[in-house]
């Protein structure tokens, strides 16, 4: 595995800043990661996983700031901090509210970069969305997945023209074998992949067995194997659903602390994104070739 951590670059975080969003009820506010220097800086949008904040991922966020990425952060209406539980009227809706805030972000970019003082470094041409859980299924819906409705018809299409690439990290698989909790609390969990045709790294866990689904760990693959090229899969034998700590290593869901796996999922996207928005291709094609002749406890497709 990586991991090595990115060294003699220092990074700098602003927060919060307050993205207009009138109809949301709570301010919509974003935190902004990034190098201290540089120009022509790619952006990432990253939606977290339920229940954090803006303030969580850092063993990602940092690594990818560290390597010259700017990191767009937003606290989704389910953030823990919200107090919005499960039996809340407003939750039905949250998973909508969480794709409007990635719009909001992305329409308001140039604002947001302005206030972190990051607009003449950053180059908005060159923008991702990345997402964990469930922040990958957001994250996933700006790519061009839609979700089916009870009758098994596709909505309504939330992709962004600003997206040219993305990383979902164990994005839900399709609603067919949900558990009886999430059919009855979780209806928006039945994602169509046949129509997210913007380039993806989909990353899952061998280990990764959720408690919505009755499927194994594969159920984390449905969005690279369901969904049109290009796409790419990084597998990785032992991870978890928190690849080894990537919302925190100390943080309570991180049943599978290892450092060197989340290097390894942040520095593959870092890797894969530098490649898909036409940057350089160098590091992603050393890690393809670093996956062929590894050990098999990672490994990488693409289509």
């Amino acid at each position: 595995m990586l991991s090595s951590r990115p060294t003699g670059q220092q990074i700098v975080s602003v927060k919060p800043i307050t993205v207009p969003a009138p109809e949301r009820g709570i301010d919509l506010q974003v935190k902004v990661t990034a190098p201290r220097t540089g120009q022509k800086l790619p952006v990432i949008v990253f939606s977290h996983g339920n229940a954090w904040s803006l303030d969580g991922y850092e063993p990602l966020v940092d690594r990818w700031a560290a390597a010259g990425f700017v990191v767009v952060q937003p606290t989704h209406l389910d953030s823990r901090r919200n107090a919005i539980a499960w039996d809340d009227p407003r939750f039905a809706t949250i998973w909508r509210v969480r794709i409007t805030d990635l719009h909001a972000v992305l329409d308001n970019l140039s604002n947001i970069l302005a206030q972190a003082g990051l607009e003449a470094c950053a180059d908005r041409e060159r923008t991702a969305v990345v997402g964990h859980s469930w922040g990958a299924q957001t994250a996933g819906a700006l790519l061009g997945a839609r979700v089916l409705d009870a009758d098994g018809v596709p909505g309504e299409d939330f992709s962004h023209s600003a997206v040219s690439a993305g990383a979902l990290i164990a994005a839900a698989g399709t609603g067919d074998t949900l558990t009886p909790f999430a059919a009855e609390n979780l209806p928006f969990m039945k994602p169509d992949f046949s129509s997210m045709a913007t380039p993806a790294l989909v990353v899952a866990g061998g280990k990764d067995q959720s408690q919505l689904s009755t499927r194994g760990p594969e159920w984390f693959t449905d969005a690279y194997h369901l969904s049109p090229a290009p796409k790419s899969l990084l597998t990785i034998a032992e991870a978890e659903h928190t690849m080894g700590g990537i919302a925190g290593e100390m943080a309570a869901e991180t049943t599978d602390e290892n450092p060197a796996r989340v290097a390894l999922v942040a520095d593959a996207i870092s890797a894969y994104l530098r490649a898909a928005l036409n940057i350089n291709d160098a590091e992603w094609t050393a890690l393809n070739n670093t996956a062929e002749g590894g050990d098999g406890m990672w490994s990488i497709i693409s289509k």
